[in-house]
């Protein structure tokens, strides 16, 4: 696909359903026992290959004509053994929290993904999960496709996160769910902390306290969960690529309704104020546990910041547009301790660097960020094909940057978009009209 200016984004708009929470609403409303109701559900296939595999172990999951989606639990413990292996798409966040959930049954599940996953390591959930009792057979180097046979009653453990991952610290506590005892989790860097919310929402015994060593999160297990009523807010890594497109085209007003605001997810909006960016948060509120708000955002010039490396973990998926945001500002943006986004569906700095030094931006990679001229915004060259890489975030961070380049910017593979994003080209096309 070829994107050029369209000129100012006008218009209110709402994004996808967060797909943190869209995941764990469908595997948390499978292990309860009766039926639970997620209105807002994001409908990518990343979370369709949760819904799919909550099916295969015996949960019924069911989208109705009202887009409410209906889901009859099996109650903890009550998983049953999948037919076939679980295909898990591009989707890491299903693999590491379903290898969660099936480490403390007695079944025994196999994993596979398409190409980006199955490069993407899973030691980092593998190692835990050994110590509460559970089996891999795993790829070269700890990847898909893996086996796990569950260990039922598994070892309840204590564990400090040797890396800041809300998918490490997920599948261990879902793993403690169905484990005698108290599972523990040290978190030294805090995030996000959507499990945490709605584990205690569908009734588990679950205590988060902070210590010298950090927030220790603990969950008493062989819990019972009660269905519930979900409704999922919007995807701020969604909205995201709308804030930063408003904030670089000119004679932009942009509105996105029903955006999560959780304190663990809204580095962005941090981030891009630091930079001068004019975002107004309209109608703050709580639905569900969640802080949420639409978010009116309207074009300002930029400038250069050190981005605070504290910032990363609440972040960590939106540094991909974050660099476009950099590439239009006024200076040099240092944006490093990003560690973890070598480990993603691609190795996004090395991918965005590549990327943005193709349509002219000048860029120093370093192993935990990038360093990023900026045009002071004026438009950038463009005038080259990008890699996506497999990977959604590059594609549309990539179709945000061609809305300001003097030449076309062309990206060789946006079928991935559908994995978190089924309308975001459509949308485009709306605000642009």
């Amino acid at each position: 696909m070829s994107i050029s200016p369209r000129g100012p984004l006008r218009g209110t708009l709402t994004v996808p359903g967060d797909k943190s929470i869209s995941h764990r609403s469908l595997m948390f409303s499978a292990l309860a026992v009766g039926e639970s109701r997620i209105e807002g559900l994001l409908e990518g296939e990343d979370v369709l290959a949760t819904a799919a595999a909550m099916r295969a172990m015996g949960a019924t999951v069911e989208r109705g004509a009202d887009d409410i989606w209906r889901v009859h639990g099996v109650g903890v413990g009550g998983l049953l053994q999948p037919a076939q292996a679980l295909e898990m798409g591009n989707s890491g966040t299903s693999t590491r929290l379903l290898m969660g959930l099936v480490a403390s049954h007695a079944i025994t599940a196999t994993f596979t993904g398409d190409a980006s996953l199955s490069s993407r390591p899973m030691n980092r959930v593998i190692d835990p999960l050994s110590k509460m009792g559970a089996e891999f057979t795993a790829s070269p180097g700890g990847r898909l496709p893996l086996m796990v046979r569950g260990l039922c009653p598994a070892v309840p453990i204590e564990y400090t996160l040797p890396v800041a991952s809300a998918q490490v610290k997920s599948a261990v506590l879902l793993a403690g769910l169905n484990t005698p005892g108290i599972t523990r989790v040290i978190e030294p860097v805090p995030t996000r902390d959507h499990s945490e919310r709605m584990l205690r929402g569908f009734g588990a015994e679950l205590t988060v306290e902070d210590s010298p060593a950090g927030k220790i999160i603990s969950i008493t297990g062989e819990a019972e969960l009660k269905p519930q009523h979900i409704v999922v807010p919007g995807d701020p890594s969604s909205a995201g690529f709308w804030m930063v497109a408003a904030s670089i085209v000119p004679d932009s007003d942009v509105t996105i309704a029903n955006v999560c605001l959780n304190p663990t997810r809204a580095g962005l909006v941090t981030a891009l104020k630091l930079m001068g960016a004019d975002i107004t948060e309209l109608n703050p509120r709580e639905v569900g546990g969640e802080s949420v708000a639409d978010l009116r955002v309207r074009h300002a010039p930029l400038s250069a910041i050190e981005v605070p490396p504290e910032l990363a973990p609440s972040m960590i998926d939106e540094y991909p547009i974050l660099f476009v945001a950099a590439a239009c500002a006024e200076g040099r943006t240092l944006a490093r301790g990003a560690h973890e986004l070598r480990v993603k569906e691609s190795d996004r700095i090395a991918v965005m660097a590549e990327a943005l030094t193709a349509i002219g931006v000048a860029v120093e990679e370093f192993e935990d960020g990038l360093a990023i001229q900026g045009s002071g915004g004026d438009p950038l060259p463009g005038g080259a094909q990008v890699a996506s890489k497999l990977d959604h975030r590059i594609a549309m961070s990539m179709a945000v940057a061609g809305l300001v380049a003097r030449a076309p910017v062309s990206i060789d593979d946006v079928a991935p978009v559908a994995t978190s994003y089924p309308n975001f080209f459509a949308t485009l096309d709306a605000l642009t009209e």
